[in-house]
């Protein structure tokens, strides 16, 4: 059982996903009627799937007391079914946990996406749970796809953030998982600010 304490010295580690990268997946990969976002945090991927619109169950560890936030408390690494109707999960994990939050999900779900450090694709310890969970996911077979931002996003500032605004030195890309998909996952560039994909 994975016991996890979700206040650190970075307080919840809350990074808002920018609304252009939502947008920008929403281009270019289909997305069914009823989705689940699991580390909803302050509903940034809620609000836009919502509004085009589509079912969206937004779930976290904490309660962020948001409106479009619909249950807390749930440690979604304990899950062991995703609510019904789910047709795919769509998040922005916590990245120290990406790893075990992608090879948890496609084991509940058909359909997953993250929105992940273009790094996710580099080798895990596999001595770690999370070097093993990283190779389950890449290595499993079901990715299908990456969608890799040709320009880097909007900085994701921490929750809370005072200090000074700086440009995202990171690149960020949408890993698409399906179960039963095999095969070397498509890669394709995305544009979040040059209007289509």
């Amino acid at each position: 059982m994975l016991i996890r304490n979700p206040v650190s010295a970075h307080g919840n580690d809350l990074y808002e996903t920018p609304e252009v990268a939502t947008l920008a997946l929403l281009r270019a990969e289909p997305l069914p009627r009823t989705i689940q976002e699991l580390a909803c945090g302050l509903d940034a991927i809620v609000r836009v799937l919502r509004d085009v619109p589509h079912r969206v169950i937004a779930t976290d560890l904490i309660d962020y007391r948001s409106p479009d936030q619909d249950h807390a408390g749930r440690d979604f690494l304990l899950e062991r079914r995703v609510p019904d109707g789910v047709e795919m999960i769509v998040t922005n994990p916590p990245f120290k946990l990406a790893a075990q939050f992608a090879a948890h999900a496609l084991s509940l779900c058909p359909r997953v996406a993250m929105l992940l450090r273009l790094s996710f694709l580099e080798s895990g310890n596999e001595k770690t749970t999370a070097g093993r969970a990283r190779l389950i996911a890449l290595d499993g077979g079901h990715l299908a796809r990456v969608f890799v931002f040709i320009d880097r996003l909007p900085m994701m500032h921490r929750d809370g953030w005072t200090g000074n605004r700086v440009s995202n030195p990171t690149a960020f890309a949408w890993f698409v998982w399906e179960r039963g998909y095999t095969g070397k996952p498509e890669i394709d560039r995305i544009s979040w600010n040059r209007g289509a994909s």
